[in-house]
């Protein structure tokens, strides 16, 4: 999990240089908070498909 989209768009550009596939999604934190009228910030997931994953935490900083 990440700070905020645009931190989550930061490491999937890293992943995809490197040839993995990723998306990020709002975890249920950020969600609520769009809920509550606060803007689209807060929590977010970066997905990989499993095959991938121990190459993409690798890759990414303390193992994300």
């Amino acid at each position: 999990m990440v700070g905020d989209e645009l931190e989550a768009e930061m490491l999937c550009g890293l992943l995809r240089t490197n040839g993995i596939a990723c998306m990020s999604r709002r975890t249920d934190l950020a969600a609520g908070m769009a809920d509550a009228g606060t803007s689209m910030g807060g929590p977010r997931e970066i997905l990989v498909e499993e095959e991938r994953l121990e190459e993409a935490r690798t890759l990414l900083p303390d193992g994300q």
